[in-house]
């Protein structure tokens, strides 16, 4: 099975602290890599992860709030000082387009490589970003400010070639291929041998579903079906339920009430709220609604 990663950068929020870096994370998949928001800080855990700037192909910013998006610009400029060549695509709320332009004329007027802005509609759902092997839909959620997260969908991969098959029947290396998009064999005697003999099924798709921050939205698990791994914003705890109301947030109990009703896999939190100094506590909360949950932390990686 391909590699399927959440490095995580950043999993504060509103502001750095000595505990915790701004939001931001990098999705490593099949030997591409993608950022997802990009708070303050980011380009110094991005070389901590040892990933070369290289392989980063496109950044998707969640919303514009300043923990979400103000390490952007040093990011881009740091690229170019560091000689890039490839272009780098930015995935953003549309509102944001003006303001970025601006930025790009001030800080990087010769970049020397091409940035590619792309507005996003926050509001529905849209394939924003497509590949062979990936599509990058939206998640419209609930915020102060226009704001969607991202779903990073795996498309089907073909079945496994059954090594025992091809050797009894001496395929030549040259038809696998072929026989992995749906190919039979007819051997010398003229036996057709069928597909389905000469292989496995195929790695079921995975999924990583992204939910930056939103208050509770009971439908969100519409949206959420198949994912494997999700990450929801868990900003605060019970005690502090009407902050979460009041600023558009969640609490941990809501984020795994999330993926228990989207029945998915994993579900890791993270966004914690500065007024907390013992992470065990949004651990605890979200573990009474979905046992399989995980904090996030700083250079820690998951396998989607």
């Amino acid at each position: 099975m391909e590699p399927f990663k959440v490095h995580i950068l950043g999993c504060g929020s509103a502001t750095p602290t000595l505990r915790h870096y701004p939001s931001a994370q990098l999705v490593e998949m099949r030997g591409r890599v993608y950022m997802v928001d990009c708070g303050e800080g980011a380009q110094v855990q991005l070389r901590r992860t040892h990933i070369h700037f290289g392989k980063l192909d496109a950044v998707f910013i969640t919303h514009l709030h300043g923990d979400h998006c103000l390490g952007l610009m040093g990011l881009i400029t740091s690229f170019g000082l560091l000689d890039r060549v490839v272009p780098l695509h930015i995935y953003a709320p549309a509102e944001f387009e003006k303001m970025f332009a601006a930025q790009m004329t001030m800080y990087a007027p010769r970049i020397g490589y091409d940035v590619v802005f792309h507005g996003v509609d926050t509001t529905v759902v849209q394939t924003v970003y497509e590949t062979k092997a990936l599509e990058v839909s939206t998640i419209p959620l609930q915020h102060r400010v226009p704001c969607c997260g991202y779903l990073f969908r795996e498309k089907p991969g073909l079945p496994h070639i059954r090594r025992d098959m091809i050797d009894f029947y001496k395929i030549p290396v040259c038809y696998i291929n072929n026989i992995k998009s749906g190919m039979s064999w007819t051997t010398e005697e003229g036996e057709t041998i069928a597909h389905e003999r000469l292989v496995t099924p195929a790695d079921p798709p995975r999924a990583y579903a992204y939910c930056s921050d939103t208050r509770y939205m009971p439908e969100l698990h519409t949206m959420l079906r198949g994912v494997t791994t999700l990450y929801h914003e868990s900003t605060y705890c019970d005690d502090k339920a009407a902050n979460a109301e009041n600023y558009y947030h969640s609490t941990a109990r809501q984020a795994a009430m999330v993926a228990r009703d989207a029945g998915v896999g994993k579900l890791l939190i993270g966004h914690y709220s500065a007024g907390y100094s013992d992470g065990s506590v949004f651990l605890n909360e979200a573990k009474e609604v979905f046992d399989n949950t995980y904090l996030t932390d700083e250079m820690a990686v998951f396998d989607v």
